[in-house]
């Protein structure tokens, strides 16, 4: 029998747990928009924040609303009752969406460490160079999962496992691997930059322009290492939903927290806007 739709089964457990789970969902995507929301803001608005950095970090949050959106609405969906039907078309609009949305987190974030590299490394030539086939599924159509994706997919899938992991391999070394690989590169001559500086404070300086970057980049692909490395545990286990959710929502609200907490010219800009808005109120 052909499947046209899958059941996604959401997670187990009592119903008070699904609606706890639910409205802190709905507050950390509310806040997620929010906050990504305000940096594009204060980007456009602020002449003070024209420099790539910030170019690339609103673009970042341009990208993490539209991987929270991506799943988020379908998740919530989900969590109101015990488990939620999706059309095929649907899911694989869906999966598309999330899998090109990380893939171009992955390349910002590369983007971004390139330009710490040229900040740090060759600050004289900053502003010279940083200028502005179908596959079949059959028997079971039930997802032990919270939205359409790849792992819990190809445990039902009667293709071939060796020839369907190929093509995910392939996709995994080009946006995955081969962004960190360019990213640790961009590091490693990074820290010898900073250690050749002569005086402490040079050096904490120089550390302080790159530690948002780095810990944004620590977060975001440790999260994902342990959401593909956990399926050991079983696929169906609220663990690896656990860390799903926490890779397509609460990433996309960290990102843009992470960068504001220690940047004063985000500060500044905020506190600007807030200003002129209490001067028309």
């Amino acid at each position: 029998t052909r499947i046209t739709e899958f059941l996604l089964l959401g997670f187990s457990g009592s119903r008070t747990l699904k609606v706890l789970l639910f409205f802190l969902y709905i507050v950390i995507y509310i806040m997620s928009l929010t906050v990504n929301s305000m940096i594009i803001g204060l980007y456009l608005g602020s002449r003070n924040l024209r420099s790539p950095m910030y170019f690339f970090l609103s673009h970042l949050s341009v990208n993490d609303i539209m991987l929270s959106t991506s799943v988020g609405p379908n998740v919530l969906s989900t969590l109101q009752g015990d488990g939620k039907t999706m059309s095929v078309s649907a899911c694989v609009v869906q999966y598309w969406l999330s899998g090109f949305f990380t893939g171009v987190e992955y390349l910002l974030l590369t983007v971004m460490s390139y330009d710490r590299y040229l900040a740090i490394c060759n600050p004289l030539h900053y502003v010279t160079i940083m200028t502005s086939k179908h596959s079949g599924f059959c028997g079971c159509n039930t997802l032990d999962y919270i939205y359409y994706d790849y792992a819990p997919l190809l445990e039902i899938s009667c293709a071939d496992k060796v020839i369907v992991e190929i093509p995910k391999t392939v996709l995994s070394i080009s946006f995955l691997l081969m962004p960190l690989l360019f990213i640790m590169t961009s590091y490693i001559s990074i820290i010898l930059s900073i250690l050749r500086i002569s005086t402490s404070t040079g050096r904490q300086k120089a550390f302080f322009t790159c530690i948002s970057h780095l810990t944004v980049v620590c977060t975001y692909y440790g999260i994902l290492i342990v959401k593909y490395t956990v399926p050991s545990m079983g696929q169906s286990s609220n663990v690896n939903k656990i860390f799903s959710l926490v890779h397509t929502m609460v990433t996309p609200l960290l990102n843009p927290i992470i960068y504001s907490v220690r940047n004063q010219e985000i500060k500044k800009a905020l506190s600007k806007r807030i200003s002129v808005t209490l001067t028309v109120v």
